[in-house]
């Protein structure tokens, strides 16, 4: 198990304007009635606190009282544009419980609390800066995991939808303990696919705070599944490992469950399975793909030194001539997703990685 080494302070990389106009192609880039700005004008905090009593690392923000009344109205338009149509007849059912702001991290985002005060349910949304890595890591989560995402950019200002779930880490430390041996079983397989998940699109920092467990009620029994939450570090990074989730320590206890529970021959299997996935979300997405990774290849998201890392680690795993090519974060990606489609197309991708 390495212990992975993340960069501090990742560099927050701008939407240019290719990106720009193919988020607006998908209704992705929509004019919002606030920026993130706006939210750090706050006057005072508190900090949040969990129920045992643990410093969460969010703090609740306080505006004055002309300024949290435009705020909240603000924050309401953007939840009726990001979650229907922006229809304004909802605002009188909606309040803004509570604004808070995350100190941890690179992204410090705001995480937006709105009730309904007719039936008393609640939801959340985060306003964040709007980075170019995060943007890829949101549309090739949408496109190549199981599970949509909904979320929107206005200039320099990111809204996304919040993933529900219990923290990963969270869920090692308490309610792991508790599964069933069928449930054990279940998990370590879903962290198998996750990790090759991962892998395949380059998403870093999987550790296990950075991901969600998913319980989902089915029949007589419970089925887990694993969603990322932050893609921060999409193609960012330059040390392999990093994409792969089972190298950090805080999966320690989740990389043991897959060595206690499954087999070698079903970890092979369940990675075939897992590939042939993606494969099949790139072709139905295929256009969609292609125009996303034409706006990467052009963009700059990482640093020449990571570049050069990466497609040299990638090229010896692979021996694939085509990772050498490529001069930036989006053409190793390219050349990875090529890679698997070939692959796929050829039913053999027993040596993928």
């Amino acid at each position: 198990m390495d212990d992975l080494k993340i960069s501090k302070k990742k560099p927050s990389y701008p939407i240019g304007s290719k990106l720009h106009n193919y988020l607006q192609e998908y209704n992705r880039n929509i004019r919002l009635p606030i920026f993130y700005e706006d939210l750090l004008r706050f006057q005072g905090s508190i900090v949040v606190y969990d129920n045992h009593g643990e410093d969460t690392l969010w703090i609740r923000v306080y505006y004055n009282e002309f300024e949290r009344e435009e705020i909240d109205l603000s924050l309401k338009r953007v939840y009726s544009i990001l979650i229907s149509d922006g229809n304004e007849s909802i605002f009188k059912y909606l309040n803004v419980d509570a604004i808070d702001y995350c100190t941890f991290g690179n992204s410090k985002p705001f995480r937006v609390k709105i009730r309904n005060v007719l039936n008393d349910n609640y939801t959340y949304f985060y306003v964040k800066k709007a980075d170019a890595s995060r943007v890829y890591g949101l549309e090739f989560e949408h496109m190549l995991s199981p599970y949509n995402l909904n979320f929107l950019v206005y200039k320099n200002t990111l809204i996304e939808e919040h993933i529900a779930g219990i923290p990963g880490d969270e869920f090692i430390k308490n309610m792991l303990p508790e599964c069933s041996h069928s449930e054990k079983s279940q998990i370590a397989k879903e962290f198998i696919k996750f990790n090759e998940r991962c892998m395949i699109r380059l998403l870093g920092d999987m550790r296990s705070y950075n991901y969600v467990i998913v319980p989902t009620h089915d029949f007589d029994h419970v089925v887990y599944r694993i969603r990322a939450i932050d893609f921060d570090q999409q193609c960012y990074e330059g040390k392999f490992n990093v994409y792969r989730p089972q190298f950090f320590k805080e999966n320690f206890t989740m990389v043991e469950l897959v060595r206690e529970k499954i087999q070698k021959e079903s970890i092979e299997q369940y990675k075939v399975e897992e590939r042939s996935i993606v494969a099949r979300r790139m072709i139905s997405y295929h256009d969609r793909v292609a125009e996303l990774l034409e706006c990467m290849e052009e963009d700059t998201i990482s640093i020449p030194e990571h570049v050069e890392q990466l497609r040299e680690s990638i090229y010896k795993y692979t021996l694939d001539v085509e990772f050498r090519r490529s001069e930036t974060m989006g053409a190793i990606m390219k050349n990875a997703l090529d890679f698997v489609r070939r692959n796929y197309q050829g039913m053999n991708m027993k040596n993928f990685f």
